[in-house]
């Protein structure tokens, strides 16, 4: 019997799990998942960020609110994984992967690419969506590794799902080792245009859960090896799109000893946890005391206005927000034949005389602006539908508006009660949506009421 072996029997014989055991297992590993797969791709969060978000909610820091969203996104996605393992009647489906990447991307968005004649560009990243245009990637050699193309990943991911499922099903592979193929072939397709790391690491722990194992975590600080050990395999399986697809267990054996250090320790923490056992690791002590540095830091002082601080209030929240709302009441204009927006932004508070900011993009560099924002009062989302295409509605008017207000020691928001943040601070999510909501509400009353007064 092996090592894994023996702690798989162990963690067994010790379930049931006492609450506040599992409790304490359940947060490490839920926070050590969602912070190392995010900054594996890239997300700023630091670990005490991570902790704020997702243990009290807190979104204070000057990270942008991207990361927030995708961290967060990530821990629905997470929480989604692991009540589609603990269903053992439902198999694996396409249906379900899809729902994760629409889950872990939150909405579209836009990023650089390069054309197939090499010259940048800009793409829409689709969520939920198969990819449309191949993403191929360029290594450092100048070489490009190819992915599955659009018209070969739908076959590709039908493919994988039934081979998945059969595997399961014999019951030939342990499960560390479906597991990792399971990773290697799905990333090998690449099937989406972004999200297919954190949803392989997700597919792993599917396949663990769904075995009775703890979840496995690949730590951020061992990106380069991870993807070295990727690599190695490629090299083995083979360079092409369809033999990574169709990678064997054999073809891959560095990746499962990888994976297998990866769950040896899972297991050994989980068994610790159930003993009664400290489960702090070598890093953990510098992780929490960077966390209450932070928690100091914003305790005692109060970030105060200056030109940095309204960009970073328009970056992180206003403009994500505004392009969310308008974006989410859209289809209100085919109830008329006129339609405008526009951000304004104001040196005295109101919207008369305020400089229209329409041409500012939200990726224009905070330094190329500062002249524009330096001693600003309000940043005003305006919104007006006019000139109903029936006529029966008489002279119906929709207007929208949001109001930010720039003080010295924060900003106010007036679709949230004119409740007032500090700087480096910014609304919650669940805020911003019931704001959304209540916006969308009062748009549809007032088209009610023309419609109403037609039928009377």
């Amino acid at each position: 019997m092996n090592r894994i072996e023996q702690l798989y029997n162990e963690w067994i014989s010790l379930q049931p799990l006492k609450p506040e055991d599992k409790k304490r297992l359940d947060e490490k590993f839920r926070l050590e998942f969602n912070y190392n797969s995010n900054h594996i791709e890239g997300n700023t969060l630091t670990y005490g960020q991570t902790k704020l978000l997702l243990i009290f909610g807190d979104t204070t820091g000057n990270a942008k609110l991207q990361d927030y969203e995708e961290m967060r996104a990530h821990d629905v996605g997470f929480n989604i994984t692991t009540q589609e393992a603990k269903d053992i009647e439902r198999p694996l489906s396409e249906a379900f992967i899809r729902e994760l990447n629409k889950t872990i991307l939150v909405r579209p968005f836009w990023k650089d690419a390069v054309t197939d004649a090499g010259q940048p560009t800009r793409m829409e990243v689709k969520i939920g969506e198969y990819k449309s245009r191949p993403n191929h990637v360029q290594t450092a050699t100048g070489e490009i590794f190819y992915y599955a193309t659009p018209e070969e990943t739908p076959i590709m991911m039908k493919e994988l799902v039934e081979w998945y499922n059969d595997e399961a099903d014999k019951k030939q592979l342990s499960p560390i080792e479906l597991a990792a193929l399971l990773h290697y072939r799905y990333i090998r397709i690449h099937p989406f245009e972004d999200g297919n790391g954190r949803i392989a690491r997700l597919l792993v722990n599917y396949v663990l859960i769904r075995n009775n194992y703890p979840p496995i975590i690949i730590q951020s600080k061992d990106k380069d090896n991870y993807l070295r050990i990727l690599h190695q395999c490629d090299v083995e399986v083979g360079l092409t799109a369809s033999d990574g697809a169709s990678a064997t267990i054999d073809g891959i054996r560095p990746f499962v000893e990888y994976m297998n250090d990866r769950l040896e320790h899972a297991l050994t923490l989980s068994v610790k946890a159930v003993k009664g056992e400290s489960i702090e690791e070598e890093d953990d002590f510098a992780k929490q005391l960077t966390l209450l540095q932070r928690r100091l830091k914003y305790s005692n002082t109060k970030p105060e206005f200056s030109e940095e601080q309204v960009w970073n209030v328009l970056e992180h929240f206003y403009f994500p927000f505004t392009e969310k709302l308008e974006q989410s009441i859209s289809a209100t204009k085919s109830f008329f034949y006129n339609s405008m927006s526009g951000n304004y932004l104001s040196k005295n508070g109101i919207r008369n005389g305020a400089l229209h900011l329409n041409f500012i993009q939200r990726d224009t560099s905070s330094y190329q602006i500062l002249d524009y924002i330096r001693n600003a009062k309000a940043m005003i989302f305006h919104y007006q539908l006019t000139s109903p295409k029936d006529l029966r509605m008489g002279d119906l008017l929709l207007n929208l508006d949001l109001k930010v207000e720039f003080e010295k020691d924060g900003y106010t928001v007036s679709c949230l009660n004119d409740r007032k943040f500090e700087y480096e601070q910014y609304p919650s999510q669940e805020e911003l949506d019931a704001a959304i909501a209540q916006y969308k509400a009062d748009i549809l009353n007032k088209i009610e009421n023309a419609v109403r007064n037609i039928n009377q």
